[in-house]
């Protein structure tokens, strides 16, 4: 079992930055592939960002690439999203997922945190 919890949403003005960290229970965290997803409102959960469990591959939506990077550090069971350039259209809830196997299908998410950013 793990449990996840987020934290660094807020408000922020169009161009500005935040960092989401995502802080992860358990000992086995180095043993699961980390993802960062969003949902706006009216809209479905779409995938924001991936991270393999030793962090040497990370992959991204096309929406997000070249401003978004993820990242992790297995000593402290947390993965971060760090988001530059942020446009209005990034506003959204961010959710922190965890799977063994496959992100396509999370077995565990977080609670998710309100990222809102102001034209």
């Amino acid at each position: 079992q793990v449990q996840l919890v987020e934290s660094g949403g807020g408000l922020v003005q169009a161009g500005g930055s935040l960092r989401l960290s995502c802080a992860a229970s358990g000992r086995t965290f180095s043993t699961y592939k980390m993802g960062w997803f969003r949902q706006a409102p009216g809209k479905e959960r779409e995938f924001v960002s991936a991270i393999t469990r030793g962090g040497g591959t990370t992959n991204y939506s096309d929406s997000v690439k070249g401003r978004f990077t993820i990242s992790r550090d297995n000593a402290k069971n947390t993965v971060y999203l760090q988001m530059n350039s942020l446009k209005p259209e990034d506003t959204a809830v961010y959710y922190c997922a965890a799977d063994r196997v496959s992100l396509s299908a999370p077995d565990y998410w977080g609670q998710g945190t309100q990222v809102t950013v102001s034209s």
